[in-house]
C-alpha cells in the first residue's frame, strides 16, 4: 500500500472520529442541562415519585425518614441524574443514528427509524406501569405487615428512608423501562432476518424461563415486584411473535407483488 493510500484511508477515519466527537459533546451537554433541570425541580420530581406512597397510606401518615443530614441532598444528586438520563434519551438515541445513519442505506434507514422511535414510548410505558401498578401493590403488601397499637405485641411500623425509597421506584423503573424493550429488539431482529416467528414459538417454553430469571434479577426480592414484571414481558413476547408473523406475511405479500389488505 502506497503512503497515497494510507493517507487517503486516515481521513477519512479522522472524519468520523472528530464527527463521534462532536455528537459525544452533544449528548453530554444534552444530559449536563437536563441533570440541572431536574436538580432544580428535584423536590418537585420526588414529590411526584412518592405520590404512591401517599396515594395508599395518605397524606397524614406519609412519612419518609432521613438518617443523616446530608442524604436528602445525595438523593436529589441521584435523582437529577437519573432523569437527565431519561430526559436526555432522545437526544443521545438521535445522535447515535445520525452518526450511524449515512453507512445504512435508504431502506435500512427507513426500517430502523420506527424503533428509535418506539424504544421511548415502551420505555414510558414501563414506567406508567410502575407507578400506577406495582409500586401501590408493593406499598399495599408492606404497609399490611404492619404491627401497630396491638396490646401485647411489639410495635413494628413502615419507615421508610429517603434514599431507599428513590432506590426501589427507579431500580423498578430501569427494570421495567428496559425489559419492555423486548418485542422492539425482537421485531428488529425479525425485522433484518436473524429470526423468525417460528423460532420465537419453538424458543418460547425457554423464554418463559428465561424472563422469570430476568425479573427476579432486576426486580427488589419480592414476589409482587417479580410477578409484575414476569407477567408483562411474557405477554410482550407473545406480541412479538404476532409481530414478526405479521411483517414476514408483508414480506411474502411484497415479493409476490400483492397488496397487504388484498
Amino acid at each position: 500500500m502506497s503512503q497515497e493510500d494510507i493517507d487517503a484511508t486516515k481521513a477519512p477515519l479522522m472524519d468520523h472520529i472528530i464527527e463521534l466527537r462532536a455528537r459525544l459533546i452533544r449528548s453530554i451537554y444534552a444530559f449536563f442541562a437536563a441533570f440541572l433541570v431536574c436538580f432544580y425541580f428535584s423536590k418537585t420530581i420526588y414529590n411526584i415519585l412518592t405520590e404512591p406512597y401517599v396515594h395508599v397510606v395518605g397524606a397524614e401518615k406519609a412519612t419518609l425518614i432521613a438518617t443523616h443530614f446530608l442524604e436528602q441532598f445525595y438523593t436529589n444528586v441521584r435523582l437529577s441524574m437519573f432523569g437527565a438520563l431519561v430526559i436526555a434519551f432522545p437526544v443521545i438515541a438521535t445522535q447515535i443514528y445520525k452518526f450511524i445513519a449515512p453507512g445504512l442505506y435508504k431502506h435500512e434507514r427507513q426500517a430502523f427509524l420506527p424503533y428509535l422511535i418506539a424504544t421511548p414510548i415502551f420505555f414510558l410505558l414501563g414506567t406508567l406501569l410502575v407507578y400506577f401498578l406495582v409500586m401501590p401493590l408493593l406499598i399495599r403488601f408492606s404497609v399490611s405487615l404492619q404491627q401497630v397499637n396491638t396490646p401485647g405485641e411489639a410495635t413494628i411500623e413502615l419507615l421508610p428512608k429517603v434514599s431507599e425509597y428513590l432506590s426501589l421506584i427507579m431500580t423498578l423503573i430501569l427494570a421495567f423501562g428496559v425489559a419492555f424493550q423486548l418485542p422492539v429488539v425482537l421485531t428488529l431482529l425479525g425485522q433484518v432476518g436473524v429470526i423468525d416467528s417460528a423460532w420465537l414459538v419453538k424458543m418460547r417454553r425457554y423464554a418463559i424461563v428465561a424472563v422469570v430469571g430476568i425479573a427476579a434479577i432486576l426486580t427488589p426480592p419480592d414476589l409482587i415486584s417479580m410477578t409484575s414484571l414476569a407477567v408483562p414481558m411474557l405477554a410482550l413476547y407473545e406480541g412479538a411473535i404476532i409481530a414478526v408473523r405479521w411483517m414476514e406475511k408483508r414480506k411474502a405479500q411484497d415479493a409476490t407483488g400483492a397488496k397487504p389488505g388484498d
